[in-house]
């Protein structure tokens, strides 16, 4: 781009203002250039649409994202080990804590602007949550094998393939492990699923009856 220099009032041109003129228009024509090369640069880099410049590849072995170590099962060894229950009660504690205070503070400062009703209406609220909370949670006293046992001993056959899942039962949410339980053919020809008390191991109810599904000997 170049840049025209206007005559002072019809007065010509002096060379110092000739000069000034030449080396805009040289500044101007070296911008131009850089431009262009800038863009013909990141072409070359970029690569045609839909390319990727194997310069830039990465190579998988430099990916460094892993998983922690808790869920990276690569590196589990043992059994698997169901959180205990009765950690149920350190929240209704800090709920009881808190209910507490709210409540002490709503009688000390009874009467004062900062302080009212719904202060100690809340801290009651929290006080009945944390009562609750340590009501429902029981110590589980049975783990998963003595439930997988219990379970193989009412189903009336020969147990194969079984998995173990814990849930909560009733208003006391009693912990209770529900157990899906296959015969030990291939493919099975029974199934059941039994709910165990996990804290008396009692059998609270069960359900067994050939397994429904069909497979085709060939496809087997």
């Amino acid at each position: 781009m170049t840049e025209d220099v206007e005559p002072n009032d019809g007065e010509p041109q002096t060379p110092d203002t000739a000069e000034a003129a030449t080396d805009t228009a040289e500044a101007a024509t070296d911008t131009a250039e850089a431009a262009t090369e800038t863009a013909e640069a990141a072409t070359d880099t970029a690569g045609p649409l839909g390319e990727t410049n194997p310069e830039d590849a990465v190579d998988d072995g430099e990916v460094v994202d892993e998983l922690p170590d808790d869920l990276d099962l690569g590196n589990f060894v043992g059994p698997v080990t169901f959180p205990n229950n009765n950690r149920r009660r350190i929240p209704a504690l800090i709920y009881l804590l808190l209910g507490a205070g709210a409540v002490a503070v709503s009688v000390i400062y009874n009467g004062e602007a900062a302080v009212n009703g719904g202060l100690a209406a809340g801290g009651v609220l929290l006080v009945a949550f944390g009562l609750y909370g340590l009501a429902a949670g029981r110590r589980l006293a049975v783990d998963d094998q003595e439930a997988f046992a219990t379970a193989g001993s009412v189903v009336g056959f020969p147990v194969g393939h079984a998995s173990a899942q814990q849930v909560w039962r009733g208003w006391l949410s009693t912990p209770t492990w529900r157990i899906l339980i296959f015969s030990n053919e291939n493919p099975p020809k029974n199934r059941g699923i039994v709910l165990v008390d996990g804290v008396s191991g009692e059998v609270v109810e069960w359900f067994a009856e050939e397994n429904p599904d069909q497979w085709d000997d060939e496809a087997a």
